[in-house]
This record gives C-alpha cells, structure tokens and sequence, in this order.
C-alpha cells in the first residue's frame, strides 16, 4: 500500500522556509524543497507541485517523507545517498594502476582511458568496463598517463649554475641607461599565402578562408628585448647568418643604444652568436669597436627559458603572427605597427626568478663544492 505523507506547517515553519525562500545565495535545490513543502501545504497537487517546480514526483516524495518522518530540517538538507557497487575489486585496481604506469601497446603513443577500459577487459572476467569507471579510478589514484611534463632543466653541474646566476643578476640590477641589459634571440616564420580570396565575417556568418595556401618562403626575426624598460625590436631578415647577427650587434651599439657605455647582452649558445662573427663581418679595426661596447652574458645550454627574449617572442606571436603573412613586406609593417603600439603601452616583461629563489628551487640538486666534498671524506 502507498503511504500519502501529508505536510502541515506551523506558523514559524512558514516564516523560515519564506525568509528561506527570498533569501539570496540560497542553493537551487534547497530553494526547490522549500517552495515545495509551502506549495504542498496550502494543498496544491503534487502534479502541479512538479510541473511548476519542474522537480520529479520522487522529489515531492521524498522531501514528504522527511518531513514528516524527521522534521523540517531533514526535509531541506540533501542526505548523502548509497553509491552503486564498486565495479572494480582491489586486485582489478592495481592492475588498472600498473597498465597505467606502463609502456601503452605499440601503434600507441600513449594510454587513452578506451585503451586502458579493453586492455583491462582482456586482463579480467569483465564482458564490459566503462571509460568513466577508468577515469574515476584513476583520479582517485592522481594518475593521468596521457599528460606528460617536459624538463626545463638539465643536469645542474657548475657552469650551468655560474651562467644562470650571472644572468639573474643582470635581470636584478636597477635600471642603468649608460649599462643597458638586453635579451636576444632569434626565430624563423614561414611566409603563407592563400591560394583564394577571404570572404570577411558578416552579421550571422563567421570569416571564411581556403583551408589550402601558397607556401612563400621563409624569413628570420632577430628579436631584443630591454630588460629594465619598455622597449623591443624586431629585425627582418631573409637569413640567420654570422653576418646577419653582426649586423644586429652594430645596430645595437650605433643605432639603438648610441650613447650606452656598455650593452650587456643575454644570448643562447647557438653557434652564430659569436664575437669572431664581427671581426668577419666588418674587420679588426670596426669589430673591436663595437665590440668594446658589448658584453654579451650566455645563458647555460639547454636553458633558453632564462632568455627573457623568449616570452616576449611568445607574445609577438600570439598577438601578431598567428595568422597567415605573404610575404616580407607584409610581415614587416605588421611588426613595426605591432612594436610601436606595444612600446607606447609601457609592456614589460617582469622577471619574478632571482638567485635566492633559485638557491632555495634548486639548492638541494646544486652539485657540492669542492671543499664540502673533502670536510664528507
């Protein structure tokens, strides 16, 4: 026999789920329950109750229930409801955790939670396993096989650590004009034409272009980058060349810091970024000028995370070059209007990573002194 659960109110009961009810920040489903308990007080179906509420007939049933069974609080609160049998044993979970941890089947570049779900069908007396019920497991295991970290840091030794802290210090010094600190680097771009005309977006229809495109050669960008003020430039080239980067450097020195005493410059290990490059370029007499007024400051190998120039190269081309660029011309005047407008902002890149916080990161992996070693033997 259906048990019909009646609701009758009292007076302060009303008060509450009324002030419950226009109170803001109130939960959807708590407010639910109170709309419905004063609905079904004042005699109103529960048809009506549940088309108006747009809640189930077990809703209505349940919230009934407990209220008059254990009150009017019970009746508001959501209690916690018996979760279904776990489909996996123990011995099941720890196999799913192994395959995880494993090398995923060849033809596979990793494991996928449907590679996993057969491959532990295979592995048990499962028919089926759900690729929710692998994700759950996994989660509660912090086990996410198909992401991967990449190091940012090779193996600290003494060089590596003397070259990043020298860097550091440069990128903490106040800012001197006479010694200016300037990060450089470079990156190719490839030029891109469409091979038809783009139809421009419109009210109700998105931009259109040919998912196929002229490919139009290539060119370099040589990038600096100002450590302590607002002020970047970006240098076309067709090439990367020993000679392209002596330009630079002479440009650096006569062109865009001609009053500098002495141009400190942050650089990567590639084999182009060479003093002897000028003496090629321009000759002994030439070269050691320019070179009197540089200082150039390399970053450890496989570190080019501590040129400061690379995240401003990641901001070039995410606010520049992500789209496609025809040729030269193009690519040039979309840059200088791209620099101007970022150096008219005041844009600057703000160096959190110093030597203290690197000694207190890494101190533990630091390669021990020589002297250390002798005071252990």
């Amino acid at each position: 026999m259906n048990i019909r659960y009646t609701v009758q109110l009292s007076d302060d009961e009303r008060a509450q789920l009324a002030a419950l009810v226009a109170a803001p920040g109130v939960g959807p489903q708590k407010r639910t329950r109170a709309q419905l308990l004063l609905a079904c007080d004042i005699g109103v179906p529960d048809a009506t109750v549940a088309e108006t509420l747009r809640c189930g007939t077990s809703t209505i049933y349940r919230t009934k229930k407990r209220f008059v069974e254990a009150g009017l609080e019970s009746a508001l609160s959501e209690l916690p409801r018996e979760g279904g049998k776990r489909k996996l044993t123990a011995p099941e979970e720890a196999k799913l955790v192994a395959l995880a941890c494993s090398q995923p089947p060849d033809g596979s570049g990793r494991w996928t939670l449907e590679l996993l779900a057969g491959e532990l069908v295979r592995l048990t007396d499962h028919k089926t396993i759900s690729k929710e019920t692998i994700r759950r497991r996994l989660a509660e295991n912090e086990l996410k096989p198909w992401r991967r970290k990449m190091w940012c840091i090779a193996a600290l030794d003494h060089e590596f650590i003397m070259r990043m802290e020298d860097v550091l210090d440069l990128y903490a010094e106040k800012p001197n004009p006479l010694r200016p600190v300037v990060s450089f680097d470079e990156t190719p771009i490839q030029l891109i034409g469409e091979s038809r005309v783009p139809v421009p977006a419109k009210p109700g229809q998105l931009a259109r272009f040919d998912y196929e495109y002229r490919r139009n050669g290539t060119a370099n960008l040589f990038v600096f980058v100002d450590a302590h003020r607002s002020w970047r430039n970006v240098k076309v080239t067709d090439h990367r060349t020993n000679l392209d980067f002596a330009e630079c450097m002479r440009d650096l020195v006569d062109v865009h810091y001609p009053n500098a005493e002495c141009i400190r410059v942050v650089l990567d290990n590639l084999s182009t970024h060479k003093a002897k490059n000028l003496y090629e370029a321009y000759g002994p007499e030439q070269a050691r000028r320019i070179l009197k007024r540089l200082e150039f400051h390399y970053t450890p190998k496989h570190a080019s995370w501590l040129n400061m120039v690379e995240i401003e190269i990641s901001v070039l081309a995410a606010q520049c070059l992500d789209r496609r660029i025809p040729d030269r011309a193009t690519l040039e005047r979309e840059i200088k209007a791209w620099q101007g407008r970022r150096d008219a902002s005041g844009a600057r890149i703000k160096w959190m990573f110093s030597v203290e916080a690197a000694r207190a990161k890494l101190g533990k992996r630091y390669p021990p002194a020589a002297e250390e070693v002798r005071k252990a033997a």
